[in-house]
């Protein structure tokens, strides 16, 4: 990876940093060698951005080029952009009035330097605007109106207009970014591709153990991608890369899903894509997606508030009631009587306007079938716990697990296989555990799941290797496809 500060006079970057090469932008817009160099990464650090300036076509050939612009072209018309400032403004009101409550004047700025501010205080909010607006440098303008405080518009900087006080700070924190693993040469020849997959260590229930992750970094470094672990903190970094592999569970209302779409605006290859997610994300899709195609599920009742004395007629008892957006066995309850559900049903009715309701099925255990690109990948067996309905029973921060029994694909029934790839269609080509319950020769869909659990020493049983390289791969070629793509275009 060749990694360059583009700036308009070569006495504008007083800061030598290794492996940082510095080039001024008419050199990066004229020479034909930057023409034919593929995996740069470009710190625009031009004088000026405005349409057709210097700076301006230093991002816009980036992008011609398949290099990677930092700011990118999105960017600098987005910070123009008065809709979107105000959307900015809106969407980290709280964080700006917290913030700021102290400045007594009626004006403020805040000086953003790879993401970091001086001031300590000030930090969060430099950080939370510098994943919204991913550039190097830039300056945040606010007022205040009334006792609140209001954004009124950020802009990049030029690097000659860093106060000279300031410059020991911008080393150290351009030092700290630079520095991260991205940045380091780690072998001798440089990756085509770059991959970040994106993790959470805090999360109680991960949808992939630290065995597996290691795996899947190695996989994804066997097939050619440099491979980098990030986490929500890094959504300004997104442009850096070319795919992006989330492995902590996704929700629409939710930072995953703010990177899922992100990352596809950008050009990234992305699993879970934003539709999976919004697909899978949501129980009363699915419940009438699945029914549009005619699969077999148990009998399912989409409730609302005017049709719950007919849910028992429709589906029996007893019955399982979900949230729209449950997960993880979590959001999830069985109702044994008419006024269980209605009590459980008016809970649910206060967060969301819909919900499912459905047959109950008891089998010992449930089919999880993993598909990917619409081809099976690998196949469980997920017991029940011990005296209890579901695979898994939450005790707060813990949980209890059935027994999973990976099953070679071979041995799995045709038509648990047949089923699962047709519902997978109905969500897309990606990464999906479907699962099914078989009664007698009968498969009933239960759900569809983006981002399945994928764990050493469960799922990956029977493939080892394999089966992280299998999606590894999967994810080069979409690379491939998607750059090739673009190159004919």
């Amino acid at each position: 990876m060749t990694t360059v500060v583009a700036v308009s006079d070569i006495g504008d970057w007083a800061l030598h940093l290794p492996g940082v090469e510095v080039v001024l932008a008419k050199d990066y817009l004229a020479d034909v060698r930057w023409s034919e160099l593929e995996g740069v990464r470009v710190f625009n650090l031009c004088r000026r951005y405005r349409y057709q300036s210097e700076g301006y076509y230093v991002s816009l050939l980036a992008m011609a080029r398949g290099h990677t612009a930092i700011p990118n072209l999105t960017t600098l018309l987005e910070m123009r952009s008065r809709t979107m400032v105000r959307a900015v403004d809106d969407e980290l009101e709280e964080s700006i009035q917290r913030t700021l409550k102290k400045i007594q004047s009626p004006e403020f700025v805040i000086s953003i330097y790879f993401g970091a501010n001086l001031a300590k205080r000030y930090a969060p909010l430099a950080q939370r605007l510098f994943n919204l607006f991913p550039a190097p440098l830039l300056r945040a303008h606010f007022s205040r109106t009334r006792n609140r405080w209001r954004l009124q518009r950020i802009e990049p900087i030029p690097s000659r207009m860093i106060p000279e006080a300031h410059l020991p700070f911008v080393r150290e924190a351009a030092e700290r970014y630079f520095a991260r693993p991205r940045y380091q040469v780690r072998r001798l020849r440089p990756p085509r591709f770059h991959l970040a997959m994106l993790t959470d260590p805090k999360e109680p229930f991960p949808p992939s153990n630290q065995g597996a992750l290691r795996r899947f970094e190695r996989a994804g470094e066997k097939v050619g991608f440099g491979v980098e672990l990030i986490g929500r903190d890094d959504f300004s970094r997104l442009p850096e890369f070319d795919a992006l592999f989330i492995r902590t569970t996704t929700h629409v209302n939710h930072y995953t899903f703010n990177f899922a779409q992100r990352a596809q605006a950008e050009g990234l290859s992305v699993i879970d894509d934003p539709q999976s997610i919004i697909r899978c994300g949501n129980k009363v899709f699915l419940a009438e997606a699945l029914v549009q195609a005619k699969l077999p599920t148990p009998r399912t009742v989409v409730g609302n508030r005017f049709n719950l004395t007919e849910i028992v007629k429709a589906v029996g008892l007893p019955c399982v009631l979900k949230y729209p957006d449950s997960a993880f066995s979590q959001g999830v309850s069985k109702c044994e009587s008419e006024e269980e559900l209605m009590e459980k049903a008016s809970g649910i009715l206060e967060a969301s306007d819909l919900f499912v309701a459905q047959e109950f099925v008891p089998t010992a255990f449930d089919w999880r079938v993993g598909v990917f690109e619409d081809e099976p990948l690998y196949a469980c067996r997920y017991h029940m716990v011990d005296q209890h309905w579901q695979i898994v029973r939450h005790h707060g921060q813990k949980a209890e697990y059935g027994k999973i029994e990976p099953v070679p694909l071979d041995l799995v029934p045709t038509g648990v296989v047949r089923t699962a790839l047709r519902a997978a269609r109905c969500v897309g080509s990606g990464l999906y555990g479907v699962d099914l319950k078989r009664i007698g020769r009968t498969c009933v869909v239960m759900e569809v799941n983006d981002n399945p659990n994928i764990d050493h020493g469960y799922e990956d049983s029977l493939l080892g290797e394999e089966l992280y390289l299998r999606v590894m791969q999967g994810l080069w070629n979409r690379v491939l496809k998607l750059k090739n793509g673009r190159a004919r275009g």
